[in-house]
């Protein structure tokens, strides 16, 4: 997302600030869902004994990804309803200056994109008629890993204030 949509200097000037707030609310609706059907599939494996197949692990994450999205959407409209513009934009505008929200899209948008590619060219999401929650799980689950591997690199690697003196490491 970060480098999708235009940058200002100030809060008053964020241009497409209702665009960028619901891709970010929507988006991490997406992923907390996604995680949310994983545990659920792991909770059918743990009490039901249900072996755990490359196709229901995907539909699971899709499932809830989807779920996940539509909760997220209500809760930004209930949020945001009659808030006046500024208010947008002012959200808008801290997220894109935000890095670790900037670091967590450029990790789990691409990695969304690739789970999407490898689900869709392995045929794992299976032949059956719902196949299209298996590839929206592959994002969900290509996200949930670019997540994981953005939080491994933040541990890596040192901290850019730790850089300059003023942070501790």
């Amino acid at each position: 997302m970060s480098y999708f949509f235009p940058t200002s200097e100030y809060a008053d000037d964020q241009p497409l600030a209702r665009t960028i707030l619901a891709t970010h609310v929507l988006s991490r609706g997406f992923q907390l869902g996604s995680a949310i059907g994983l545990l659920n599939c792991g909770a059918a494996y743990l009490v039901k004994r249900r072996s755990i197949t490359a196709p229901f692990f995907l539909r699971s994450a899709g499932t809830g990804g989807m779920i996940g999205a539509g909760i997220a959407s209500l809760g930004l409209i209930g949020r945001m309803w009659g808030r006046e513009e500024i208010e947008w934009k002012d959200r808008s505008w801290r997220l894109r200056y935000n890095t670790g929200q900037v670091a967590v899209d450029n990790w789990g948008e691409p990695a969304a994109a690739l789970g999407v590619l490898v689900v869709a060219s392995r045929g794992l999401a299976g032949p059956a008629p719902g196949s299209w929650r298996g590839v929206v799980g592959g994002a969900g689950v290509g996200s949930l890993i670019g997540i994981v591997g953005c939080m491994c690199m933040a541990r890596l690697r040192p901290s850019q204030d730790a850089k300059k003196g003023n942070g501790e490491l």
